[in-house]
């Protein structure tokens, strides 16, 4: 109850100051540190945080049935006032598919068939589908979203072929936190480059998940991070997630310091504000960033939130042209 309530402070504070989305990420019985449930949780903040748009980063769509999904998210759309961002992905945790009963072999399959079936629930009436994994006759659901012609779908894929798929099927593509700038500028270079061949427009929705310390300089922030994001990186390389490894030998701050390095934003706020800059030139079109960890102080989180909001975004919204 405690951590919900610092949750709805931080969004309060969000809010305040002027950023653009709230985002949220769905995973279950995680050992060492849990999440909130991610719709029901983004329901209670919408309402915290109106005109601020709402988004999923992301929903494990192969654990959950397209309809239930579409109807939330409608739902979330009409609550928002057409503020609300769908974004999906595949998984990576057996354990989260053998607590589901869905088999781990047929998660493409299961997200590329419910990305159809949502967008026809969205957008049609008396929707009929006869498909791999379900079958639907005459099915309308009810609210529609408000959001024409409806909310975006945005798919998270990290390797080449998911990247090719996420432009082919979806409106725009998530980005995990580990590439190094010039992986992630390489990788929506390729993104682009599928959706042309497609025969698709540009997507408006490059959304790059981002680790974000900011603070009065480099080394509060390492100290003020190291012990928490460090403990959630180890529990994401014990649930199967690669791409990076770290020296267990080396101290904490050095620790961080290698796995941050032109991947996160960590520093002042000049160097979060260079951070952000260089991952919108990269290609990123939304930032999602995290900004605390599971044990962190509230008084920490809420500082450097108070930097991000007076300092950095007006910054970088200079820079880059934002308005």
């Amino acid at each position: 109850a405690r951590r919900f309530a610092e949750t709805v402070e931080q969004a309060r504070l969000i809010r305040s100051l002027g950023f653009d989305s709230i985002w949220g990420g769905e995973h279950h019985a995680t050992p060492g540190f849990h999440y909130f449930p991610l719709l029901p949780m983004l329901q209670r903040l919408a309402a915290e945080v109106p005109g601020l748009e709402i988004g999923t980063n992301l929903v494990l769509l192969p654990l959950h049935n397209p309809v239930e999904i579409a109807e939330v998210g409608a739902f979330l759309d009409v609550i928002t006032g057409g503020r609300f961002l769908l974004g999906v992905g595949l998984g990576y945790r057996p354990e989260e598919f053998a607590i589901f009963g869905v088999p781990m072999a047929e998660r493409v399959s299961r997200l590329t068939e419910a990305i159809e079936i949502i967008r026809r629930l969205w957008t049609e009436d008396k929707v009929t589908h006869r498909g791999r994994r379900w079958t639907l006759e005459g099915v309308t659901i009810r609210p529609r979203p408000i959001r024409s012609p409806r909310p975006p779908i945005l798919v998270g894929s990290q390797v080449p072929a998911g990247i090719a798929r996420a432009a082919r099927i979806a409106d725009g593509w998530l980005v995990v936190p580990l590439p190094r700038v010039d992986d992630f500028a390489a990788q929506a270079r390729a993104f682009a480059a599928a959706r042309a061949a497609e025969g698709l427009p540009p997507s408006p929705h490059i959304c790059r998940l981002l680790e974000v310390v900011c603070a009065p300089d480099e080394e509060t922030a390492i100290r003020r991070a190291a012990p928490y994001l460090l403990d959630k990186y180890a529990a994401y390389f014990s649930w199967g997630l690669e791409g990076v490894s770290i020296d267990p030998q080396a101290p904490p701050e050095a620790q961080l310091r290698g796995l941050a390095a032109n991947r996160f934003a960590i520093g002042s706020p000049a160097q979060v504000a260079e951070a952000l800059v260089v991952e919108h030139a990269a290609g990123a079109t939304h930032l999602t960033m995290h900004v605390s960890w599971p044990g962190m102080a509230q008084a920490d989180v809420l500082a450097g939130i108070e930097l991000l909001g007076r300092q950095v975004l007006p910054e970088v919204r200079r820079r880059v042209g934002a308005a």
